[in-house]
């Protein structure tokens, strides 16, 4: 027989659950052709797996990398971690559909600090449209979530009400072709504006054209009161028939896994992605601006932030303990303060905490992003972590935002401190139970029916991982450092990492839902 590309020498991890096992891999165009004893055949390329494992690619259910997919050290830092494929759209807010260059304008500066200016596209575009600007432009797969937020803005502003009769039409015409085109769910943000304004209702009817595809929810609510989000989910699911995903679950898993529990006895599909870190990462104005600042309107923001002082002082009045757990990740034009914690900077700045992170605001017109220590770091939140990894509802998810001088580290080392260290070294997962949670699953939930398992007839994303060193290196105070241990990566049949340097190759794909 001959290859394209022979992986030789490793044991497979298939993605089924089933037992590791020693078998090569062939590899021909973009399909795996054989698994089993092929190391006498001839391959154009060879890669030796001794003492490696063989995984099918992981999947990244919620990155923002809507924009920094295109990056070539973005693609590099998720290979490294054997990411192969990214789930977008996230929170609600992205590019598409964008009918008009307002809604365009909203969901590019309201999430600026998250997704970031895409590179390629500056105008109302469609989803295929979208969909077509990622098929061969990177390393990377890509799988695209409709957001609700953009969507809604599209069709009613950034209107702090229910939508009416006409406008959930045009929102509901406006998930049916996005879908057509190729969207793999709908996703909502509803702590964000605008999707906050929406009701169980609109999302339910908003849910019904799904068919199987799976509404994705950054909930209302987390933490000790992921009971609110969790009913309004268990609602919106009931009601329209739809399977439910959310969004990076946090919180004490005394209070998530009964939840979740209580959600399968009443037959709701829901599953789930988190990543294993405590402290968050989002845009400042969702952690500090009380809720009668009209964020999705930032013009009208910034100028209340500026005239209603007075107001502002008095909201923040007794806050002392929010700000020493924000750390600036993204400040244009201040730079300088980026990676620095709210105080530390104001100080250096020359004023007090809160007015320091009003003016930011003002001057950033909203677009400063942040990482917030959440008040569950420490050992309890860790074996929350823990616990809530090892439901079988569990996927993983980095929440990476490439923006930034400073980010959060989950984006560069979310999958190998999976793979790492609650793998290897704490043993939460085994490497047959971690294929499945963060390959094989995922495919299943996004109807990718060939993707998430190394079977002859698959799509060839292969990774090959060094179970004795693979570990994330990114930290809190260094975190765009790259992981190790993972140093060849094939995505669609065609090498895209070798000896953990990218080798140019593009061969991504938007890849639709079956």
């Amino acid at each position: 027989m001959t290859f394209d590309v022979l992986i030789t020498g490793g044991r497979v991890v298939d993605g089924t659950g089933a037992p590791a096992f020693r078998a090569d891999v062939g590899v021909r165009g973009d399909r795996v052709e054989a698994v089993g004893r092929l190391g006498a055949a001839e391959a154009a390329v060879r890669i030796n797996a001794a003492g490696r494992l063989v995984l099918p690619g992981l999947v990244d259910c919620h990155a923002h990398g809507d924009a920094a997919v295109f990056d070539p050290f973005v693609q590099q830092a998720a290979l490294r971690q054997g990411v192969t494929t990214f789930v977008l759209g996230q929170d609600g807010l992205s590019f598409a559909p964008a009918t008009s260059p307002a809604s365009f304008a909203y969901a590019s500066r309201y999430f600026a600090a998250v997704n970031g200016p895409h590179p390629h596209v500056d105008g109302p575009v469609s989803v295929a449209g979208l969909l077509a600007g990622y098929d061969g432009a990177t390393a990377l797969n890509t799988v695209y979530l409709l957001p609700h937020a953009t969507i809604r803005f599209d069709a009613m502003g950034a209107a702090e009400r229910a939508a009416d009769g006409d406008e959930l039409r045009a929102m509901l015409r406006a998930v049916e072709r996005g879908l057509a085109e190729g969207a793999a769910g709908l996703s909502s943000g509803l702590e964000y504006a605008p999707g906050r304004y929406a009701d169980a209702a609109e999302l339910a009817a908003l849910c019904a054209p799904l068919g199987g595809l799976p509404y994705v929810t950054h909930m209302r609510a987390y933490g000790a009161s992921a009971s609110v989000g969790m009913t309004e989910v268990v609602e919106i699911a009931r009601r329209s028939g739809a399977a439910v995903h959310v969004s990076h679950l946090h919180g004490p898993a005394s209070t998530l896994l009964p939840l979740v529990e209580d959600a399968r006895r009443q037959d709701v599909d829901l599953t789930f992605d988190t990543y294993p870190y405590l402290r968050a990462s989002t845009i400042l104005a969702m952690v500090t601006l009380p809720p009668w600042v009209p964020a999705a309107d930032p013009d009208r923001a910034v100028a209340m932030l500026s005239s209603e002082r007075e107001r502002l002082a008095g909201e923040w009045t007794g806050r002392d303990d929010l700000w020493p757990r924000i750390t600036l990740s993204h400040a244009p034009g201040f730079e300088w303060a980026e990676g620095m914690t709210l105080p530390a900077a104001a100080a250096e700045f020359g004023a007090g905490p809160a007015e320091f992170c009003r003016m930011l605001l003002v001057e950033t017109r909203l677009q400063a992003g942040c990482v917030q220590a959440r008040l569950d770091e420490g050992p309890a939140g860790e074996e929350s972590v823990r616990a809530v990894m090892r439901d079988p509802g569990h996927t993983g998810g980095s929440d990476g935002i490439y923006v930034g001088g400073h980010p959060h580290p989950r984006g560069f080392g979310a999958f190998a401190r999976y793979l790492g260290r609650h793998v290897r070294e704490l043993g939460d997962l085994t490497w047959e139970q971690a294929a499945v949670h963060l390959a094989s699953h995922p495919a299943r939930r996004f109807r990718l029916p060939d993707r998430g398992l190394v079977r002859r007839g698959q799509a060839a994303d292969l990774v090959v991982v060094d179970p004795a060193t693979v570990a994330d290196t990114a930290t809190y105070d260094k975190p765009r450092s790259l992981a190790v241990g993972v140093d060849d990566v094939l995505v669609g049949g065609v090498p895209v990492l070798r000896g953990g340097e990218l080798t140019g190759a593009t061969p991504g794909r938007a890849l639709r839902p079956a």
